[in-house]
């Protein structure tokens, strides 16, 4: 997709996006033969509901169909929040993920696998786990350490409101 066509699409969406209280976190365009495809990914901090989706779908699709933004072409849309292996790039990942197990390719090399506790302008405090029956430990990193972090999937781990109920 071109700088152009990308900067037009988040000018005129964002906005969409925002009244309805979501991050715009990305737009890809993609082509399979004739057939385009335009993803948007939305999120925010309590997470986003199908229905949240649909609505907002329906809505980016009429404001599309309103402007040329999208040429004559036609288009599948699809509106999704982000999956649960995405990237964290952003400042608001971080803060989304905190009590969560990340998984930190660091910047000296390396990794490490550890929970998001607390996130400030500067980094991040982390608990590392024990292994193999030691007690885990409390790590600071910053964010200028980390190359890139992901999410781990725990099968097995309790969400915070399970524990509080």
């Amino acid at each position: 997709m071109s700088t152009t066509q990308s900067d037009r699409l988040r000018g005129l969406l964002e906005p969409l996006v925002a009244a309805k209280g979501l991050d715009l976190e990305e737009i890809e365009m993609s082509r399979a033969g004739k057939r385009r495809m335009l993803r948007i990914i939305v999120d925010s901090d309590e997470g986003v509901e199908l229905d949240a989706c649909a609505e907002l779908s329906r809505e980016v699709s009429d404001k599309l169909d309103e402007t040329d933004v999208m040429g004559e072409d036609e288009y599948v849309l699809e509106v999704s929040s982000p999956g649960a292996d995405r990237p964290l790039t952003e400042h608001r990942h971080y803060v989304r993920a905190i009590g969560r197990l990340v998984k930190f390719q660091l910047a000296e090399g390396g990794e490490l696998i550890a929970r998001i506790l607390e996130v400030d302008d500067g980094g991040l405090d982390l608990e590392v786990p024990g292994v193999k029956g030691r007690k885990a430990t409390a790590r600071r990193i910053a964010f200028t350490d980390i190359a890139k972090a992901r999410v781990e999937i725990e099968f097995n781990r309790k969400d915070k409101k399970e524990e509080e109920a």
